[in-house]
């Protein structure tokens, strides 16, 4: 993990396309931008997690007959 010092109003960048800005400091709360092109899905992680546990196949579902579904497309 590379961690990295910023002030309000200093920026990282990602690649060529993503920044980041350090919008406000309190206590114990940073408020973040981000700049990133619109095909690029940002999300919280806990919004995140969310996402990946539904698409998750349910427990006891045969993973074998839903990857030959989608082999036949």
């Amino acid at each position: 993990m590379l961690t990295l010092t910023r002030k309000v109003g200093e920026m990282i960048r990602i690649g060529d396309d993503i920044q980041i800005v350090v919008k406000e400091i309190r206590k114990n709360q940073v408020r973040i931008g981000i700049i990133a092109p619109p095909d690029v899905k940002i999300f919280r992680e806990e919004v995140y997690m969310n996402i990946v546990a539904e698409d998750a196949p349910e427990e006891g579902a045969d993973a074998s007959a839903s990857e030959d579904a989608t082999d036949a497309g």
